[in-house]
């Protein structure tokens, strides 16, 4: 009987090992597609109906209870959506706008259950190919922007970097979360800091060659908050004092980078220009002045616009707030549910980024990237951006692998 247990333990220890690999490999390739996206449907979508079949196959999906107050708020919120949706539904580009909503849920829901089983594993995998992921299209945006090999008809847009995504605006937050990463790597004194800072060199000058202001203020902001919360849980005098050299080092790195890239007088000129104003910004009929006609009109419509009708309600304005979006877009049920779900992650972040506990290490970046950029929506369209559905479900999925004895305790307790 001993020796039939263990046999039977051998056998399901031998299943057990190579599934564990295998979805691994699985989140490995799904954060590497998610740069892909100059078509649609991208690899991405393909990449992430395999990944969640795998995982369905391997029983690697577990659902924690906090998570399932991420589902609730999600489900309310594309409902929402649902019933804007219902008198154009004769409008393809509406129904789509909805579908691709409650796929981008479905992924939030299947991220925030990953770290749940085999998470440090797992979210390390995730790390690696979004870094990687991020190289590659950093890669490409620069050689877009200077038209190596004629790619900048490809790589480029308006004489911006946009790499392997259709919108610059899009690629530079995207690179924030590998700056992130990296950036945390080299705080850490993971390998060596020469060859570290040549790798962050690409993502980070690709970052600024973007031109946009709103990547730039994702980019500092993420990347300062990690820096401060990571000094915070730094657990003695000594790592702070070690960190403190660390971050010294990399902000002589990050200087050297800017000042070579801004000696050009043509990108210190474009770099110059972009950081001000636009005439697009401001006026009746610019950015801020098409938002603040729209919110009285909202105000009578219960379930708003209608997917993606801003535009044509608002005279060819994009909305450029994704929390106005939310009600433009989804009604008063989503709008009212996407502004409880951001602050409810806000709450659950905040009471999570203190503690101590064996998955820390790769929440600080998740939550620095995904507090500012969520911030941030009041100022740009991020409901339908792949790695901000990541970075929530994440968020959530990290926060409940927290353990019980350890949710009173905050890291700078004696």
């Amino acid at each position: 009987m001993t020796a039939a247990g263990d046999a039977t333990a051998a056998g399901a220890t031998g299943l057990r090992i190579p599934a564990r690999r295998v979805e691994r490999a699985l989140l490995w390739l799904l954060a590497f597609s998610g740069a892909l996206a100059l078509i649609e449907p991208s690899p991405y979508e393909g990449m992430f109906v395999v990944t969640l079949a795998g995982f369905i196959a391997t029983g690697g999906i577990r659902l924690p209870r906090l998570v399932a107050l991420l589902a609730v708020l999600l489900l309310a919120f594309n409902l929402g959506g649902v019933f804007s949706l219902i008198p154009y539904l004769d409008r393809p580009k509406s129904v789509t706008f909805v579908a691709i909503s409650i796929y981008l849920m479905v992924t939030a829901i299947f991220y925030a259950t990953v770290p749940a089983q085999d998470g440090e594993a797992r979210l390390d995998a995730l790390r690696r190919g979004f870094v990687a992921s991020a190289w590659v299209a950093a890669a490409a945006g620069i050689a877009g922007y200077f038209n190596i090999a004629g790619l900048g008809s490809i790589f480029s847009l308006y004489g911006r970097a946009s790499g392997t995504f259709k919108d610059p605006n899009v690629l530079g937050p995207y690179l924030t979360l590998a700056v992130a990463f990296m950036v945390q790597d080299i705080m850490a004194g993971r390998g060596r800091l020469i060859v570290s800072l040549l790798k962050l060199s690409v993502p980070l000058l690709a970052l600024l060659l973007t031109l946009s202001r709103g990547a730039w203020i994702n980019g500092v902001g993420s990347v300062g908050l990690l820096v401060l919360l990571t000094y915070l849980t730094s657990r003695s005098s000594r790592q702070r004092a070690r960190l403190a050299g660390q971050v010294a080092m990399l902000a002589a790195g990050v200087v050297v980078v800017l000042l070579v890239a801004l000696s050009s007088g043509e990108i210190g000129e474009l770099v110059a220009q972009r950081a001000g104003l636009q005439s697009y910004d401001t006026g009746p009929t610019g950015r801020f002045g098409g938002q603040i006609r729209s919110i009285p009109r909202l105000l009578e419509l219960p379930n708003g616009f209608g997917p993606l009708r801003f535009s044509s309600e608002m005279y060819g304005i994009a909305p450029h707030n994704v929390f106005l979006n939310a009600f433009a877009s989804y009604g008063w049920l989503g709008g009212i549910s996407y502004l409880v779900l951001i602050l409810t992650s806000f709450v659950v972040g905040w009471r999570t980024v203190l503690r101590h506990w064996p998955l820390q290490y790769h929440f600080l970046p998740v939550w620095s990237v995904f507090f500012i950029t969520a911030l941030q929506g009041v100022q740009i369209d991020s409901d339908h951006w792949r790695h901000f559905y990541l970075l929530l479900g994440l968020v959530w999925g990290i926060a409940a692998t927290v353990p019980r004895d350890e949710r009173a305790r905050r890291a700078f307790a004696p």
